[in-house]
């Protein structure tokens, strides 16, 4: 079975969200925990450092908050990894107040950081989900987004 890192950051997720303690595992728990359940030592790492990326990049570092009549201008690199469908649905998520400008910066930065050939709107889904997981004040946000994810509502226009 070829596991992928976004599939360690599910697994993550899923355990996080489950677990009813309150407490940050440290990076060998995490990696003893992942290696039992099976993940390979390369994709192991590899999402240790995306999450270590999650944590270094916060909502306040990206950019000053645009103005709200503002509009984002993909260049040809973040249009090349992420396409027509993707960049909707982030808009669509937008609309809908569940992300930010600021907080889409930060899910554009940790998809490419994914370095995944395809990425794909369940990609999206899970970044968004993670970055909303790990930032205070946003357990709201994170119910909405995980109604989307689990219910697979495909009604949204782009």
């Amino acid at each position: 079975m070829k596991e992928t890192v976004l599939d360690v950051l599910m697994y993550l997720i899923d355990v996080m969200v489950d677990d009813e303690e309150e407490y940050e595992p440290d990076r060998y728990s995490l990696k003893e925990e992942l290696q039992c359940a099976g993940f390979g030592e390369w994709e192991i790492e590899r999402a240790l450092e995306w999450l270590d990326g999650l944590n270094q990049i916060g909502v306040d570092d990206v950019t000053p908050e645009p103005r709200p009549e503002s509009m984002r201008i993909y260049d040809g690199f973040e249009q090349d990894r992420l396409d027509a469908t993707c960049r909707g649905y982030l808009l669509h998520l937008e609309q809908v107040g569940i992300l930010s400008q600021a907080q889409r910066e930060l899910v554009i930065d940790r998809l490419l950081a994914l370095h995944t050939d395809e990425i794909d709107s369940d990609h999206v889904k899970w970044v968004v989900m993670m970055v909303l997981f790990s930032q205070p004040g946003q357990e709201q946000a994170y119910m909405q987004m995980e109604d989307l994810v689990f219910t697979d509502n495909t009604g949204w226009l782009h």
